[in-house]
C-alpha cells in the first residue's frame, strides 16, 4: 500500500514539474501552449513513468508536438530528477492521450441519440392509443361493472 501511495505521489510530482518545464523551461516551437499534460502513471518499481498528453490541432501539430517531446525528454527527465530527490529518476515515456477523441465519438453518439429522440416524438406527437387511454383496472371497476 505504501509503494502505490508512494508512486501516485511521484506521478502527481512528474506531472506538475513536466507541465511547468514545457510551459517556461523548452523554447521548442513544436511545444508550444496547446500541449497539456492530463496525467502521469509509474509503474511500483518507480523506475518508468508513462506521461499521457494531448494537443489540441490537427495531425500535424500532434506529430509535431510528439517530436518536440521526444526531444525534450532528457531535458524534462533531468527537471524531474532535479525535484524529486530520488535514488533513480524513472524513465518518461510519452503517450498521446485519447481523451479528446474519445469524448468527440461520445458527442457524436449523443447527437444521434438526440436526433432520434426528435424522430420518435415527432412521430408520435397526434397518436393516439392503440385501446383504452388507460388499459390497467383500478380497484372497485370490477365492482362497479357487476352492479349494472
Amino acid at each position: 500500500m505504501a509503494d502505490n501511495a508512494r508512486a501516485k505521489k511521484l506521478a502527481d510530482l512528474i506531472r506538475e514539474v513536466v507541465a511547468q518545464k514545457l510551459q517556461r523551461g523548452i523554447k521548442d516551437p513544436r511545444l508550444g501552449t496547446h500541449v497539456t499534460i492530463t496525467d502521469t502513471r509509474v509503474t511500483g518499481d518507480l523506475r518508468e513513468a508513462t506521461v499521457f498528453y494531448t494537443v489540441y490541432g490537427d495531425d500535424e501539430d500532434r506529430a509535431a508536438a510528439a517530436a518536440g517531446l521526444e526531444s525534450a525528454k532528457g531535458i524534462l527527465r533531468s527537471a524531474v530528477g532535479r525535484v524529486a530527490g530520488t535514488k533513480f529518476t524513472p524513465t518518461l515515456t510519452f503517450v498521446a492521450d485519447a481523451l479528446p477523441e474519445n469524448a468527440k465519438t461520445i458527442e457524436d453518439l449523443l447527437d444521434k441519440a438526440r436526433l432520434s429522440d426528435a424522430a420518435v416524438r415527432e412521430a408520435s406527437s397526434g397518436a393516439t392509443y392503440a385501446g383504452e387511454a388507460d388499459p390497467y383496472k383500478k380497484p372497485g371497476e370490477d365492482e362497479d361493472a357487476a352492479a349494472e
